[in-house]
This record gives structure tokens, C-alpha cells and sequence, in this order.
């Protein structure tokens, strides 16, 4: 149901805006070593960039060969050109600055309210560009396909995730999809035993490693399902168990762990998704959302009419 994507390339000059993505994307899978690294780039990425790969080494207290495997692990080809993609997303954090300090992604205890509002907006606004920038089309395809031709479409998610997939869910319904959203390990496991190779999963994980949600997909590839995952980390369980993985990007700090930043780039890629389906069976579809529309419009209170001018 999948046609083959191309692999991923490491990245190069003109996709150095998303090397703060990436690394961030990395962090969990990376060692206690190479995250040092992360730690003391994302510090400070306009001054990393300035640094030999022996100051950074010496910074994050960890050898030159460590900071190799790093740039290997968030898929830059070299240090050279590491430095080359810091100082472009510097610079370009800079500029969406508006001339401003840039704000950092988590809240610190003396933040304002414009602070806080601030930093969340600008913040939200990233994860929409980088979770563009990143997106793999391919993958994106090959996810439009399997739910186009699905003859069933299963949702996994728990938590916030969950809210994700019942968006997703009522998108699809209101097209003719027959589609269930499971928030639960047990019920998710159960339709997981029922589905066939005609048929589509779609797991939802920020972390990619949340069980409830990566046991049922597993369940169902075991059935011969087609299996897409949505997580902001490509090298997470969750991802390594999938057909297909689609990769938001969005940057979840401790005091903004669940945050809604995590929810608004999952559901800019589930309508991403869902529009790819949708204009396959185009005027189908048109006519589908103009009923169900209607259904609900005549539900609807008319409004009260306002008195004529001059009357009463």
C-alpha cells in the first residue's frame, strides 16, 4: 500500500534553517556524552558556531571524537559543516527575532506575562516552520496512499496525543473513512487482533516510546496492517516499528513537557494528511463535508432579527 521513500540526506548547505530542529528532534536517543553536546549548542548556537571542535569538546566536557558521532547522530555530514548550519540558524533565529532578543523556548520563574506570551507564540510559530522544513513529502505520500486505499483506518493515542487523533478522526468521518480513534491500551489491542493488510494504523507519540501507543501498532504490523507513525522523534520505537513515519518538530522543555507547541505540529501534519486524501476523491469529498456541514447548520439557533431602523 506504500510506495518506497528516498533516504533522508544528511543535511547540507540550504537546509541549515532546520539543524536546530534536528537536533532537538535527537535528543532522546542521543548518549549521555553526545548530549552534553546538544546541551552546549542549543546554549548557544550563534557562539558554538564560532568554536573549534576541540573548544567545543572541552566545553561539553567530552572528546573530539564524541562531537563526531554528534554530528553523525542529528545527520551532519561534518563539523565544518555543523558550524556552517549553527551559524545559519542563528542568524535566522535573529531574524525572526524582529530586532528583538530572541526568546528562548522555556519560562523562566521572573518572565512578565508579555515574556511568557512572547516565548510561547514565537515558539508555536517555529515548530510550524521547522515541522514544514523537515517534513519528508515522500513520506507524506506514501501515508496519503495507505489511507486512501484503506478498507479500515485505527487511531492510537493517549494523553494529549489523544486529542490529536480524534481530530484526525472526525476529519476522516466526516469524508465516509470508516475510521475508530483508541485511547485505550486494552481496546486499541483488542482492534488490533481484528485488522488485515487492507487495512491502516495511525500511532501518535511525542516521544515515540509511550507503550500504550506503540504496542498496538506493533500488534497490528503483526497482522500485516499498513502502519504509520506520527512522533517528533525518528529514532524512537515507535518510529523503528513503522511503515511510514511522518516527523513533527517541536521543542519540549521541562516546564512545557505536553505543551500545546507538541499538539499544533502534529495537527498541521494530520491536515496535511487529511487534504492529501481528501483531493484524491475531490468533488466526493467536496460534497461530502457540504452534507455534513449542513447537518449540523440546521441544528443551529437562527439569529434574531434585528428591528427595522426607525422601528419602536
Amino acid at each position: 500500500m506504500t510506495r518506497p521513500a528516498e533516504p533522508r540526506q544528511p543535511a547540507e548547505e540550504g537546509q541549515d534553517s532546520i539543524a536546530l530542529a534536528r537536533i532537538y528532534a535527537a535528543l532522546p536517543s542521543l548518549a549521555p556524552s553526545e548530549r552534553r553536546v546538544a546541551d552546549a549548542v542549543l546554549s548557544d548556537p550563534g557562539r558554538a558556531a564560532e568554536l573549534s571542535i576541540t573548544a567545543l569538546a572541552q566545553r561539553a566536557q567530552t572528546s573530539v571524537a564524541t562531537v563526531m558521532r554528534f554530528c553523525r547522530a542529528v545527520e551532519i555530514t561534518n563539523y565544518p559543516q555543523l558550524r556552517l548550519a549553527l551559524a545559519a540558524a542563528a542568524a535566522r533565529e535573529d531574524a525572526l527575532g524582529g530586532g528583538r532578543p530572541v526568546p528562548g523556548t522555556d519560562i523562566g520563574a521572573d518572565d512578565t506575562l508579555r515574556e511568557i506570551v512572547d516565548k510561547i507564540i514565537y515558539s508555536e510559530v517555529r515548530a510550524l516552520e521547522d515541522t514544514g522544513a523537515e517534513l519528508d513529502v515522500d513520506m507524506l505520500g506514501n501515508a496519503v496512499d495507505a489511507v486512501f486505499q484503506a478498507r479500515r483506518i485505527d487511531i492510537f493515542g493517549v494523553g494529549a496525543s489523544a486529542v490529536v487523533g480524534r481530530d484526525l478522526h472526525q476529519k476522516l468521518h466526516r469524508i465516509g473513512r470508516m475510521v475508530f480513534a483508541w485511547t485505550d491500551r486494552h481496546a486499541a489491542l483488542t482492534a488490533s487482533a481484528l485488522l488485515t493488510a487492507e487495512d491502516v494504523v495511525v500511532a501518535i507519540s511525542h516521544s515515540g516510546e509511550t507503550e500504550d501507543v506503540v504496542e498496538p501498532l506493533q500488534a497490528a504490523a503483526g497482522r500485516g496492517a499498513t502502519t504509520i507513525a506520527l512522533t517528533n522523534v525518528p529514532g524512537s520505537t515507535l518510529a523503528r516499528s513503522a511503515d511510514v513515519v511522518l516527523v513533527a518538530c517541536a521543542r519540549e522543555t521541562s516546564l512545557r513537557s505536553g505543551a500545546t507547541v507538541s499538539r499544533i505540529a502534529q495537527l498541521a501534519l494530520v491536515d496535511c494528511l487529511f487534504v492529501g486524501v481528501a483531493q484524491r476523491s475531490f468533488d466526493a469529498t467536496s460534497a461530502a463535508l457540504h452534507e455534513t456541514h449542513q447537518a449540523v447548520q440546521r441544528r443551529r439557533r437562527p439569529k434574531p432579527k434585528r428591528p427595522a431602523p426607525g422601528a419602536g
